[in-house]
């Protein structure tokens, strides 16, 4: 169905896995119609579905200039990224349907983790040090010529923390690196090369922000609360909302305006994740994307709004966006944290044991306990936000009881799941 049918704007979403699920009620609201493009023959297995009922139509199309063509009588008023991995498509098809976009002109460096660092260098933007190769070896090569230890190694281009280790030899990043090589991300593509860098030694935070035209919203400061693994894995525990003036809050917000101004961002959500160093905040990675840990009922709990809903009526209804929030920073309606719980179990799940989910959903704080497992399914220890067990979202007005009820969650969080023990390979 063309625009010219149609009062009402069209909207495309790009592969709405994740959290882009929250994208098309958020559309809906701003009176759009939601039309859906699967990038993939099959849909991704390793990522939450996107819910295709919610959608006027699913475009399959592996062709980019056919898909173009398919899109056009639809007037698009934009084109989002619903996950990570969309991003180039989207600014792709935004740019070449003439609607607002980031372009394509740093589009790979929005993506790329060695490019975003290099355009931050550029522009003179604090930053890590960094290297990236094919070869475990010149890997290794860059560290130990650094002489500084401990580096970070990551893959370029995944995210949920895949594939991320902190290593404190030679010998742990080649091992960090060989593993990396032989491995796709959690999108399905292979890792040809891997990205090592300075380790950035401080607190570390979320800076979540929406933009149109150019014109920037911080809509959520939250520190990370994280443990680090024997492994070298540094695994997140607890994401805690700030308050916006609390200490750190003003130094980081301005930080990454920066970044933004350096990676061409000027539409759309984005989810930053800064290390305060002693120096000040340096960028750890940025994604033109929604918070992955974004709740709209919970967010708009905590901070009266949520990032979808803000995404959409910036793309739908910019110049009220722009006067209502252009420039400015969230207020916290009460204070929230986001816990995914890390496990130690191994093995297949026999059951879930309803008393324990049903006393943790009734604990006060708990607005949301969702269960990542079934029975039957497979559970490793932790090792990244895609292994753990559960993701808990807890606010309250009074802080002391939110605290108490997340401790009580964490002795509960290892009762959910009853658990068979893998069996041992014969030898």
């Amino acid at each position: 169905m063309s625009q010219t049918s149609s009062q009402r704007p069209t909207v495309v979403v790009v592969d709405g896995y994740s959290a882009g699920n929250f994208y098309p009620a958020a559309f809906t609201e701003t009176g759009a119609r939601v039309v859906h493009v699967q990038s993939t023959p099959e849909l991704i297995p390793s990522m939450l579905a996107p819910d295709l009922s919610a959608y006027e139509e699913n475009i399959v199309e592996g062709d980019e200039k056919t898909l173009l063509e398919r899109l056009r009588p639809y007037a698009p008023a934009c084109v989002v990224a619903g996950q990570e991995g969309a991003v180039p498509l989207a600014d792709r098809l935004s740019e070449a349907l003439g609607v607002p976009s980031n372009g394509t002109r740093l589009s790979a460096a929005r993506r790329d983790k060695y490019e975003m660092i290099e355009a931050l260098r550029r522009a003179g933007v604090r930053c890590a040090d960094q290297f990236k190769s094919g070869d475990p070896r010149e890997l290794v090569r860059w560290a130990e010529e650094r002489g500084v230890y401990p580096v970070v190694v990551k893959p370029l281009s995944s995210a949920a923390s895949d594939g991320v280790y902190i290593c404190d030899s030679a010998e742990e990043v080649a091992a960090a690196a060989t593993a990396g090589l032989a491995s796709q991300d959690i999108f399905g593509a292979a890792n040809t090369e891997i990205l090592v860098q300075s380790y950035l030694k401080g607190t570390e935070y979320i800076v979540d922000t929406v933009s149109a035209d150019g014109e920037h919203y911080a809509c959520g400061v939250w520190q990370y609360e994280k443990t680090l693994l024997p492994s070298g894995k540094n695994i997140y525990n607890r994401d805690i909302l700030l308050a916006p003036d609390a200490g750190p809050v003003q130094a980081l917000v301005a930080y990454v305006r920066e970044v933004l101004a350096a990676l061409d961002v000027r539409w759309g959500p984005a989810h930053a994740e800064v290390i305060m160093t002693g120096q000040g905040p340096a960028l750890v990675e940025i994604g033109t994307r929604l918070n992955g840990n974004i709740h709209a009922g919970f967010h708009d709990v905590c901070l009266g709004h949520n990032q979808a809903g803000l995404a959409a009526r910036a793309y739908v209804r910019p110049e009220e966006f722009r006067r209502e929030y252009g420039g400015r920073v969230y207020t916290r309606r009460q204070p929230g944290v986001v816990y995914n719980t890390p496990t130690e179990q191994d093995g297949v799940v026999d059951a879930v044991d309803t008393t324990a989910v049903d006393e943790i959903r009734a604990l006060d704080s708990v607005f949301l306990a969702g269960l990542k497992l079934a029975p039957g399914s497979r559970i490793r220890p932790t090792t990244d936000l895609l292994t753990s067990s559960m993701r808990v979202y807890l606010t309250a007005r009074d802080e002391a009881q939110l605290d108490a009820d997340y401790e009580k969650v964490r002795g509960l969080k290892d009762s959910v799941y009853r658990v068979a023990p893998q069996p041992r390979p014969q030898s």
